[in-house]
């Protein structure tokens, strides 16, 4: 299990893992491109050779790329998906080139569509043909979303069916998931306790599968349990609480994620936010 956080590319990605060294992360997570839109730097040859190298003298071998915001798989609009199953392949292909492990992605609402199973076809028919052909290294995970309007992946069972469905068609391309602690209780599932850790984890398991699960964004709630609404807090100042992330932390079967923190940016509690986590790991739960 490593602990680090977002950090920013300003100035040129090479940027991301020396700021996360300045974080005192193990791990970071990274847009490799304009997050409202904009081109995307070009990553040549040497670009590509000095990021891991970087990433290498810094011990920061496990990483993760955040596609931008304005991916929309469940778009009506034709326009829009095809720009999304773009950017979310050239995103798999920048990942594989500069190392990183993984790339997630917010799969968009369906706001305009009534019929939800329309829209989860829609969706499933655009991650399929993100991964159609893809031979990269960079594994494509699915974020869960904290549920407000018509955002797709709030609910397990959702998930897990967007996987079965995938899976059918691209068996040599298995797709993962990121599980986002705010989003996930914003959307019901509660994380306070102790107990209620052991309670969403064997949900988690009995849909998704906890197998499914690679890394985690490590955030508190502003807001209450069920809120339908996506506000990060800082670790331990929200209605999470320190509690349920010393569950997380400790149980046995989450050893392998990588949490990533995406609390408001605030350099000092960043790095709080970090140190947190590895005294927690300390600790049994």
């Amino acid at each position: 299990m490593l602990f680090g956080a977002h950090v920013s590319a300003a100035g040129g990605l090479l940027n991301a893992p020396r700021n996360a060294v300045a974080l005192e992360a193990e791990t970071f997570q990274f847009f490799s491109r304009p997050p409202q839109g904009g081109p995307a730097p070009r990553i040549d040859k040497n670009l590509a050779r000095d990021f891991r190298n970087i990433c290498e003298k810094s011990r920061l071998s496990r990483f993760a790329i955040h596609a931008p915001y304005y991916i929309n798989f469940a778009s009506p609009n034709s326009r829009i998906r095809q720009t999304s199953i773009r950017v979310i392949r050239e995103e798999l292909e920048r990942g594989s080139a500069l190392g990183a492990e993984f790339m997630m992605t917010h799969l968009g609402s369906g706001r305009e569509i009534k019929n939800k199973n329309a829209i989860l076809k829609t969706v499933a028919a655009s991650l399929i043909d993100v991964l159609s052909g893809y031979r990269g290294t960079t594994r494509f995970l699915v974020e869960i979303s904290a549920g407000s309007g018509q955002t797709i992946g709030a609910e397990f069972e959702e998930i897990a069916g967007l996987l079965a469905v995938i899976d059918q068609k691209n068996k040599s391309v298995p797709i993962g998931v990121c599980f986002d602690t705010q989003h996930a209780f914003a959307s019901g599932y509660d994380l306070s306790t102790l107990t209620a850790v052991k309670t969403t984890l064997a949900q988690i398991d009995s849909t998704i599968g906890l197998e499914r699960i690679f890394m985690s964004h490590a955030n508190d709630s502003k807001t209450e349990l069920n809120s339908r609404k996506d506000r990060h807090e800082h670790l331990g100042q929200g209605r999470i609480g320190i509690e349920g992330f010393k569950a997380l932390v400790n149980h046995p079967k989450l050893q392998h994620w990588l949490f990533v923190v995406e609390t408001p940016n605030d350099q000092t509690k960043l790095r709080e936010d970090i140190k947190l986590l590895k005294k927690l790991r300390a600790k049994t739960a």
